[in-house]
């Protein structure tokens, strides 16, 4: 079996709709979604945003499974100028030497970058902050769980391929801030901050549509890449 982990079920919504004979089973208080894309079995589990709960919830998973190997997936925000929404990165700094060659190869046919990604401990936001993380850590992109999920499957052998979709880039940047499109301590949009801001920057209706958009194209990116990263392996 293949686990599949995202952060958000915005990021795995489109890979979902796809699985066949879909199930779903609870597991310390998370719901683990079953199913299989063609004749793979796959887990998909939700993280959550940030290492703490991430953490937990791995650790939770991965107590009395036998995995094949583990994919962590979802989106992630550029730092550098060349990386655009929609692009995928695959994380050579986290991923198994041997799963990211047969990515590589298998999604030759996508815009790829083989790069370095960066674990944030907050929602990076500025193009100040994207920049250092860039240059200190010669990163592409920047994430807030692949370093946990990492260290979590090191500690119990698991393989892992670490593949990020780019949602926001230095072009294409957050509608608002980050403390306002996402409450990380309650895992969750708190939709009278994100309504009272709209009433004060009525601009960043537009600016909202715009992301919305963003994340759909990402989304579906993804979703593509993950889809044939299962079949054809």
């Amino acid at each position: 079996m293949i686990a599949i982990t995202f952060a958000l079920p915005a990021e795995s919504s489109g890979l979902v709709a796809r699985l066949r004979e879909e199930t779903r089973s609870a597991c310390g208080g998370t719901e683990i979604i079953h199913g299989k894309i063609d004749n793979e079995s796959v887990a998909i589990l939700h993280t959550g945003v940030g290492g703490k709960i991430c953490r937990r919830r791995m650790e939770d998973f991965l107590q009395d499974r036998q995995l094949d190997c583990l994919i962590s997936a979802g989106f992630a925000g550029a730092v550098r100028e060349d990386l655009q929404v929609g692009d995928l990165v695959l994380a050579e700094n986290f991923s198994d030497p041997q799963l990211l060659s047969e990515a590589q190869r298998l999604l030759s046919d996508y815009k790829v970058h083989v790069a370095k990604l960066f674990t944030s401990g907050a929602i990076i936001d500025s193009v100040e902050e994207r920049n250092r993380i860039a240059g200190q850590h010669g990163a592409v992109a920047v994430d807030m769980e692949t370093e946990t999920i990492a260290e979590v499957c090191r500690a119990r052998g698991i393989p892992l391929l670490s593949l990020r979709v780019i949602s926001d880039s230095l072009r294409e940047p957050f509608p608002a801030p980050p403390s306002v499109l996402f409450d990380i301590e309650e895992q969750r949009t708190d939709s009278g901050r994100l309504s009272l801001y709209l009433l004060r920057h009525p601009g960043a209706v537009f600016s909202l549509i715009r992301f919305a958009r963003q994340i759909a194209k990402a989304r579906k990116a993804l979703t593509n890449a993950i889809a044939d990263v299962v079949r054809k392996r």
